[in-house]
């Protein structure tokens, strides 16, 4: 099977990239937002010359382009992932462990079947897990090894018929930034995937629509002992409103397509206190009313309260459905690795929500990661090879005739 083919390769690949230190940081007034995503940024250009690939380049911006040309006439396709790792848990010094040929036991003392539900289900697998003290990467960069894999392959083997693709790794999407100096010109693709997902055999076609509000209490600063009556602490202000949001839509209480707010953190001193609040909703009538409540819980702690207000990306979902053969082509070659694929929902955001929303219809594949951004991180290395394969068959339909005609009705 093609999978078990790539499988080797995308996981030596995975152990690879993982142990270079990728995290982005949110505030940061740089981009990328830290120098050291482009240590892998660098080594992704340094692989794919060696794998024949054309154009490759690493922009003033931290993307990675490459070109793999393909079958005259075929739509120009776009696979997609992100080399930053999430600022959410330890990034540093990642220490990946190899479990060979599971057999359903404890592999941390938080990562059990019973703390993460498909880990049961890959019994006999090759699981690769951190060693409890960091994350492991696996968001995003098992979907970077896993197109890494593919493309080399598909480079290997001139007589495989594909479309034309055009690799792209992008930076600081953990942070929501991961496309803010995209050209989709520059990229030259007709529609694009990003390899971001998790679940096997799903196939994201929506996420949230996300805002951050950051919220800001200002104070009145006087020394404690003569603060009778003077003093204004905006930090118990803060505290106060944090307080009074509903806990029963908070993220720790949630799931499904059922929304929530979260205050992300605190920053403050005696003149001022912010809290940034995440709002985040399927419908975007629905992110609107979050958003009404957090100014009006914000207001009734203190009226001289101030805003900064971020849209940071909108449910791709309505976009999507324009353009339907671009989730059904991900569909389609997920049946053809051998996989029964179903739709699903994000709850969270992708470089696609934004993609889709400037124009690049760009859906989600899995890449079978497990527990992003905690310690507990997990992946199965038959997984990536199947997330792989996933991808070689999808630049292999879209050369073919009657899928071809789909892309350009």
């Amino acid at each position: 099977m093609l999978a078990d083919e790539l499988q080797p390769d995308a996981l030596q690949r995975f152990l690879r990239y993982v142990r270079i230190d990728t995290q982005s940081r949110l505030g940061s007034d740089t981009y990328p937002s830290t120098a050291k995503q482009l240590d892998l940024s660098r080594l992704l250009v340094e692989e794919l010359r060696e794998a024949g690939l054309a154009d490759v380049e690493l922009d003033e911006h931290g993307y990675v382009f490459a070109t793999l040309p393909g079958v005259e006439g075929a739509p120009v396709v776009s696979l997609l992932a992100h080399v930053d790792t999430a600022p959410d848990a330890p990034g540093a010094n990642v220490n990946p462990q190899v479990h060979e040929d599971y057999d359903g036991r404890e592999l941390l003392p938080a990562l059990s079947p019973a703390t993460s539900s498909l880990l049961g289900g890959r019994l006999g697998h090759t699981i690769v897990t951190t060693d409890g003290t960091t994350l492991l990467g696996a968001d995003n960069k098992a979907g970077v090894a896993e197109i890494m894999a593919a493309v080399a392959y598909l480079a290997a083997h001139p007589e495989i018929e594909h479309a034309p693709v055009r690799v792209c790794f992008t930076v600081d999407e953990e942070v929501g930034r991961g496309v803010e100096h995209l050209d989709l010109a520059k990229l030259g693709a007709e529609f694009a995937y990003t390899f971001d997902g998790e679940r096997v055999g799903e196939i994201e076609n929506e996420t949230w629509s996300a805002l951050e509000l950051k919220v800001t209490f200002h104070g009145v600063p006087v020394h404690p002992g003569l603060a009778k009556d003077k003093l204004v602490n905006p930090v118990k202000l803060a505290a106060a409103f944090v307080a009074s949001l509903p806990a029963d839509i908070a993220p720790e209480m949630t799931e499904g397509r059922v929304g929530f707010i979260h205050p992300q953190y605190v920053v403050g001193d005696p003149t001022s206190a912010t809290v940034s609040v995440y709002a985040r909703d399927f419908e975007w009538d629905g992110l609107m009313e979050k958003e009404r409540l957090i100014r009006e819980l914000a207001e009734r702690v203190s009226p001289t309260v101030t805003y900064e207000r971020w849209e940071q990306y909108r449910n791709m979902r309505d976009y999507l459905a324009e353009v339907p053969h671009v989730v059904d082509g991900a569909m389609e070659a997920a049946r053809r690795v051998g996989l029964e694929p179903s739709l699903a929902s994000i709850r969270g955001g992708t470089d696609g929500s934004r993609l889709t929303e400037m124009g690049l219809p760009t859906p989600n594949v899995y890449t079978g990661g497990n527990e992003f951004h905690s310690v507990n991180e997990w992946i199965s290395a038959q997984d990536m090879g199947i997330a792989a394969a996933t991808a070689v068959e999808l630049v292999k339909l879209w050369a073919e005739p009657e899928w071809a005609a789909r892309a350009r009705p």
